[in-house]
């Protein structure tokens, strides 16, 4: 028996969604053979960490373009799918899926996302199909603007659907699970966190010498960016009156100019090892005020072993007790101060008990014993 997993995108690690995407192919290949049926955005070809999950067969649909694509843009806008997902959605996918899902040993269904889950609700009609879901959607896309078109109504509308048609639904944190619960009673509802390979990381020692922050993101998300805003702005100017010699890495891509004029402020953007950047860093930061779902970057800095500041909003969707696996700061002025103690004094303890909250919560092999099909 197989599983088919049905996703939007070329698999390659590029993105949050990405390894959300990675984690879920890798728990589910881990208890039988998976077919990756993608549409090719993104990237011409998946990456080596997608074509050797074991037990995986890739498969691809080419996208239409011109008026065919159109016509699905406009069909499904009738049905209720927000512009920003209906633009990607694909008939080629969905007819693929479909000829995928009637195979004989075919096993689980599994959409990945919402646009796919869009895609394949006409196949959803005819036989069960799992929704995984990277965020609960409309608990945080008001306050971005742009999905569902700037009505909340409407993106909670085509949520419930998602949710409502779907035999079981995945969500990443108990407050996505609870918002789920009630945008959709009937829903049948999953626990499945965002995990990290945390097998494949070497913790890092700290460099406290250093008094480097690390804040790692996708800079083109507008959460992040706000993060950024939120740390020069409001948390640095307190942080030099006490280290004068604090300094903040920002990486990832999505950096289309410097930030700030300081050069204690390093825009280091895309860079080929993010091991060797965790280790050039006293401690990371996840300064989210905004977004939903859970940020795999923090999961991630916990498996490097490095202290974490983060916001309670960048926490809620995670199991981190302030103090014990990692700093929880609730303003600009308590971010500051622990951000100074952090790489004044370090933080080695809290660092260890985050490395092992995230190899016992959030590794692959944690997650893949939630989606054992065996599990009712």
């Amino acid at each position: 028996m197989r599983d088919l997993f049905v996703t939007t995108h070329t698999p390659v690690l590029r993105s949050g969604q990405a390894v959300r995407t990675y984690g879920v192919a890798r728990a589910l290949a881990a208890h039988r053979p998976l077919d990756l049926l993608y549409v090719r955005f993104g990237a011409d070809e998946p990456d080596a960490a997608f074509r050797g999950i074991p037990g995986i067969a890739l498969h691809e649909a080419l996208p239409s373009r011109g008026v065919k694509r159109a016509l699905a843009y406009a069909r499904a806008r009738l049905e209720g799918v927000p512009g920003d997902f209906a633009r990607g959605i694909s008939p080629e996918l969905a007819a693929r899926a479909s000829a995928l899902a009637s195979q004989q040993d075919r096993g689980r269904v599994i959409a990945d996302g919402p646009i796919a889950a869009a895609a394949l609700r006409a196949l959803a009609r005819r036989r069960p199909v799992i929704y995984n879901a990277h965020n609960l959607e409309s608990a945080f896309r008001g306050e971005l603007g742009g999905v569902g078109d700037g009505d909340t109504r409407a993106l909670e509308r085509f949520e419930r659907g998602l949710l409502a048609r779907a035999s079981e639904s995945w969500m990443v944190s108990e407050p996505d699970l609870e918002g789920a619960r009630a945008l959709c009673p009937s829903a049948q509802l999953r626990y499945a966190p965002n995990v990290v390979d945390v097998a494949a990381i070497a913790p890092v020692r700290a460099r406290t010498e250093e008094r480097r922050a690390l804040f790692v993101a996708n800079f083109a998300y507008e959460p992040n960016r706000n993060g950024v805003r939120f740390l020069i702005e409001e948390v640095l100017p307190l942080v030099w009156a006490e280290l004068p010699d604090a300094r903040l890495a920002l990486v990832g891509a999505g950096l289309e100019q410097e930030p700030s004029g300081d050069a204690r402020v390093e825009a280091l953007g895309f860079v080929d090892s993010l091991a060797d950047a965790y280790a050039s860093a006293a401690c990371a930061l996840v300064p989210l005020l905004q977004g939903g779902g859970t940020p795999l970057k923090l999961i991630e800095a916990l498996a490097y072993g490095l202290p974490v500041i983060a916001t309670p909003r960048a926490a809620s969707g995670l199991a981190l007790t302030d103090g014990e696996n990692c700093v929880i700061a609730r303003d600009a002025p308590a971010f500051a101060a622990a951000l100074t103690r952090v790489l004044r004094d370090g933080a080695p303890e809290l660092a260890r008990r985050g490395h092992e909250l995230a190899l016992e919560r959030y590794s692959i092999a944690a997650l893949s014993a939630l989606l054992d099909p065996a599990r009712t």
